[in-house]
């Protein structure tokens, strides 16, 4: 299982970063699924699983009978429902990006954010990183990591990977997290990091993540240059259904 996994994620990538170089265009069809299989060597599943992968970033839209368009991805999608890291999200989309760590310090959490702390702390690692692609800057995440349970914090992890640290090495399981999405007027300090317009406008994606004992673990302010990314969300019509039974209680 864990082979198949690997093998259909380097499918994904590897057909991920030919639709960003131009070799797959966009409002053209990919190769169809048997074409697919017969050039990576595999079988159906894991070229269908592949192809799962690169729907649920936005890069493509499956379209029954036809197969797999590619979608115009002049800005990078940037999942908002699931929790993914940005270094998980650049080896996805191949976007060759870099994190330059800009502050890295223990600092008390701001009093208008404890509200949200079970249990109540104010101690935390405060982390500023800006993201790059290209070399231009296209996000600036702030982040504050509650201390405990987080101990220490060495500025090669926040250079890498802090969710491979945290669930690697600190044995953490990150469970689930709680987003807030604005649009903002910005300080003059994160309008020159991320290098926006006259307007001084953002993306501001605020999270709050959460352990599976339902502790929170993580306050992130994640400033986006909107000529950079753009946001995407998969829903699946749901029809709410109330039983006979249930409607003749309520309203008796």
């Amino acid at each position: 299982m864990q082979k198949n996994t690997n093998k259909q994620n380097i499918i994904a990538k590897d057909i991920a970063e030919k639709i960003h170089h131009g070799l797959y265009s966009p409002k053209k069809f990919l190769p169809s699924e048997h074409q697919l299989c017969d050039l990576y060597g595999t079988s159906r599943e894991t070229i269908r699983k592949s192809l799962d992968q690169l729907t649920e970033l936005g890069l493509i839209q499956k379209i029954k009978g036809r197969g797999s368009l590619v979608l115009d991805i002049q800005k990078f999608t940037f999942p908002i429902s699931g929790i993914t890291s940005f270094k998980e999200l650049n080896n996805s989309l191949s976007m060759h990006a870099s994190t330059k760590v800009l502050k890295l310090e223990k600092r008390k959490i701001p009093t208008s954010l404890i509200k949200e702390i079970t249990p109540p702390t104010r101690d935390a690692f405060y982390i500023e990183r800006l993201r790059l692609i290209g070399n231009e800057p296209a996000v600036l995440d702030i982040d504050y990591l509650l201390s405990p349970p987080v101990t220490e914090l060495p500025v090669s992890v926040a250079e890498d990977s802090i969710y491979a640290y945290l669930e690697n090495e600190l044995s953490l399981e990150i469970s689930y997290a709680t987003k807030e999405i604005t649009v903002e007027a910005v300080s003059k300090a994160i309008s020159s990091n991320l290098k926006l317009n006259s307007d001084n406008i953002a993306v501001l994606v605020k999270s709050f993540t959460y352990l599976a004992n339902t502790n929170l673990l993580q306050i992130t302010e994640s400033y986006h240059n909107p000529e950079k990314f753009k946001f995407i969300d998969f829903a699946r019509r749901r029809k709410v259904m109330i039983h006979d039974e249930l409607k003749e209680h309520r309203y008796e």
